[in-house]
């Protein structure tokens, strides 16, 4: 296997892990029967547009309306089912405003309607109503305090559901009497429905806990109502049975991605959909079993592919980052503890196409990445450690850039180990 043949093997992996959420693909499978009513759909997500039209595909000839929210760029024609773009990651008035849009909606269902609620990650942030006495510019100082917090995505919806009148279950309150039914694709560890945006259509799990464990990492850009929200528990706890379907996993992506590793003659290693942490620290740990894998033919021989899903966190502090996200961030972290193994290449993306807030998915690197980078005067130590990584990966052209994919099924890594 010549690296060309590697770094195309890697890149068609990542494309058919996308394509294994596509909402054009997947999503009609899904639906239940159609309503003797009127179907009213509703959702936040990056995915939110692309399975609204999937729906309008799926039925023509029943009665559809509705509004979705998705991220500004995210957007697809649809003609029956409106679409909004709002802020990510950090809500913004259009996100206030379309939830609000959103909830007036399924509030407006009757009894013999179909409420159809599309979920998908990124809805945390583009499904915002925040809870009175709470403003805009609370939530915005909580999830600006989020990203440098190093709260794990269950802590952080935990605080999410706690602050807000639609996640935990909210969206399904106002829905009531008509039936409810969620499609969704999950990015989160686990795929808990409660933690996919944040869970607006089932009930909240910690709606009854002390949450003020979690403020200290969190100060002091917490405001003093949020404070005072998390110690208290959530005025709109209740318990009910969702109907809930998860039309595209991390894990289906896992496996359609080693389906064509094994389809080209190397031996896929699924390490898990649910990796969380650093991202750097998991880099150097991912680095040891790749050499491992090298070395002494464990825990597969080589030819051989590790792949794994989740989302780790990259923890800034005090500092002030450099551009990058967690792949990109988690790829340097790898090529540094390599040291340029002239055996091992790697590609790491989000699969959504947007890794952090840069306009690259990740990037994919192969033994020579370090040296790339010392030719063009960059320091892949320091490079790291100022989290400016996609600059670095940016300058050896390593990047790869596709584009919003519409779908969303949080990480994906793979590290190719060959003979």
């Amino acid at each position: 296997m010549t690296d060309e043949d590697a770094s195309t093997l890697l890149r068609r992996m990542f494309d058919a892990a996308i394509a294994a959420a596509d909402p054009a693909k997947v999503l009609a499978g899904f639906l239940p029967e159609k309503p003797t009513g009127r179907c009213i759909v509703v959702g936040g997500g990056k995915s939110a547009a692309s399975m609204a039209q999937a729906v309008e595909a799926a039925w023509p000839d029943v009665d559809l309306s509705g509004v979705v929210v998705t991220r500004y760029g995210h957007a697809v024609p649809t003609d029956r089912i409106k679409v909004l773009e709002a802020s990510h990651p950090v809500p913004d008035d259009a996100a206030l405003s379309a939830t609000r849009e959103i909830m007036e909606a399924a509030a407006s269902a009757g009894p013999e309607d179909l409420v159809l609620a599309l979920i998908s990650g990124g809805g945390s942030a583009l499904l915002s109503l925040p809870r009175p006495p709470l403003t805009l510019e609370d939530l915005v100082a909580v999830n600006k305090a989020f990203l440098s917090s190093g709260l794990s995505i269950s802590e952080m919806n935990k605080v999410r559901r706690r602050l807000s009148q639609v996640k935990g279950g909210g969206l399904a309150r106002v829905a009531a009497p008509a039936r409810l039914v969620t499609l969704a694709i999950s990015d989160v560890p686990g795929d808990d429905p409660e933690a996919i945006a944040s869970g607006p259509t089932v009930p909240d799990p910690t709606a009854h806990a002390d949450l003020s464990y979690l403020m200290d990492k969190l100060r002091p850009a917490l405001p003093d109502a949020a404070a005072r929200m998390l110690r208290a528990p959530s005025p709109d706890a209740e318990d009910f049975t969702p109907d809930y379907r998860l039309i595209a996993t991390p894990q289906a992506s896992l496996e359609a991605a080693a389906d064509i590793a094994q389809g080209a003659g190397v031996t896929p290693v699924l390490l898990g959909d649910a990796l969380e942490g650093e991202a750097r620290e998991l880099g150097t740990a991912m680095a040891g079993i790749a050499k491992a894998v090298a070395r002494h033919g464990k825990p597969a021989p080589a030819p051989a592919v590790l792949i794994s899903g989740g989302e780790t966190t990259v923890s800034v502090g005090d500092q002030k980052p450099g551009r990058g996200g967690r792949n990109t961030e988690f790829l340097l972290s790898l090529a540094l503890a390599l040291n340029g193994h002239p055996r091992i290449f790697a590609l790491a993306g989000d699969t959504d196409g947007i890794d952090g807030t840069e306009d690259a998915a990740g990037a994919a690197i192969g033994p020579d990445i370090l040296q790339l980078a010392s030719a063009q005067g960059l320091d892949a130590r320091a490079t790291l450690d100022a989290h400016d990584s996609f600059t670095l990966f940016d300058k050896t052209g390593a990047l790869i850039r596709t584009g919003p994919t519409l779908t969303n099924v949080n990480d994906f890594r793979a590290i190719l180990i060959r003979e």
